[in-house]
């Protein structure tokens, strides 16, 4: 499970064995996590975030794409 990221208690991160899925990100905090698309950025699963936490999720997500992609890319081929 390649981290990508860390933000505060957020770990961002992807299976090594999920690439034949689109683009996405996990990220956890504590017992709580959340499955994102990255293209275009939305919400695929969520467990134990709240509504209002899921936005500043995503807005972290959207704000730090281009890098998320990018270790996508290069980690898959």
């Amino acid at each position: 499970m390649p981290t990508v990221l860390r933000i505060g208690a957020f770990r961002f991160y992807f299976f090594s064995h999920e690439p034949n899925e689109p683009p996405h990100i996990h990220i956890d905090r504590d017992a709580a996590t959340i499955e994102l698309w990255l293209e275009p950025v939305e919400v695929a699963k969520s467990r134990g975030f709240r509504a209002v936490e899921i936005g500043g999720i995503l807005a972290l997500v959207i704000e730090h794409k281009a890098r998320l992609l990018e270790a996508w890319h290069e980690y898959f081929g």
